[in-house]
């Protein structure tokens, strides 16, 4: 079930979640049409994704992924990760958290988020996915059959926030805010 699909704008924009399950990218992707599911692009853990050509292979056709390394992504790539996503007019689904949930509770968003938006004019678009982790948890192998509910919300906005340490942390927590407001 989706609601608030009316909330999805033209691109440029970042559409985020809550993250607990390896049917989080599918789903959100799922919902884009015309220019925007063109134009999209999950931001996916490269040691997990990009580890084998199969792997690799499924990523980037499944949900058009490009890697993203914890612990090793340099500002400088970051940054380019920022000016593409507006030169471009790119969408880039991308999950705050920085991994799964393994129990399906929702973690504190990390910076990263601000480092593409904070000082720019791209709207975020917060979703709440419920199910997913019922339906394919970390620990499974495979998914099961499972209802999942896709909340949208109305986009927001970070071009208030200064690009620096201080806006992007502020821009973690207006967009982690966000996303626990459609939780209802």
């Amino acid at each position: 079930t989706v609601t608030g699909r009316e909330n999805l704008p033209e691109p440029p924009f970042v559409m985020i979640a809550n993250h607990c399950s390896h049917l989080d990218a599918l789903t959100l992707s799922a919902v884009l049409r015309g220019e925007a599911a063109r134009r999209a692009h999950a931001l996916a853990a490269g040691d997990t994704f990009f580890t084998s050509t199969l792997s690799s292979v499924f990523a980037a056709y499944a949900v058009n992924a490009l890697p993203v390394w914890r612990k090793r992504t340099r500002s400088g790539e970051l940054a380019t990760l920022r000016e593409k996503l507006v030169d471009d007019r790119l969408v880039y689904i991308l999950f705050p958290e920085g991994t799964r949930a393994r129990d399906g509770v929702m973690a504190a968003f990390q910076p990263g988020i601000g480092v593409l938006v904070a000082g720019t004019t791209v709207p975020v678009v917060p979703c709440y996915l419920d199910g997913c982790h019922t339906a394919w948890p970390a620990h499974r192998r495979w998914p099961r059959p499972s209802r999942v509910r896709l909340s949208i919300g109305a986009p927001i906005h970070c071009d208030d926030l200064p690009a620096g340490r201080t806006g992007w942390e502020a821009a973690a927590r207006r967009c982690e805010a966000a996303v626990r407001a459609l939780m209802c």
